[in-house]
């Protein structure tokens, strides 16, 4: 596998994803083989940041301590424009459909993807 792009799981500001050079199938976590087809060494890449809402959860109750002060938050699935869906924080107003782009910040002392209406 060929030196990885950092993202928001490393503190950088980015998200990443992977696409296969076999099938093309593109997925999200990261694997040392397609998901899809098996094949080895997918592609890492950067994505465009925006997408669209395909869920949308309000939490209410904090499931650790750090999270608490963040209370109420919302947690989104996106579908991104590159075609992988991903789970993320986003703007307590969001609704399935609306369209999205992210931006990054801190949540519970880590740097999170974050979701809010595309202008």
């Amino acid at each position: 596998m060929s030196e990885r792009l950092r993202d928001w799981t490393k503190g950088e500001a980015a998200i990443v994803y992977q696409s296969c050079g076999a099938c093309g199938k593109v997925q999200y976590f990261r694997r040392a083989f397609c998901a899809a087809c098996g094949a080895p060494d997918p592609v890492e890449k950067r994505a465009s940041e925006v997408g669209t809402v395909y869920a949308t959860s309000l939490v209410c109750r904090a499931a650790t301590p750090e999270a608490r002060a963040h209370v109420p938050y919302n947690i989104v699935l996106v579908d991104t424009a590159e075609g992988f869906r991903m789970m993320a924080h986003g703007d307590n107003d969001l609704a399935i459909g609306d369209k999205v782009i992210a931006r990054y910040q801190q949540f519970a002392g880590r740097l999170v993807p974050y979701f809010a209406k595309a202008k």
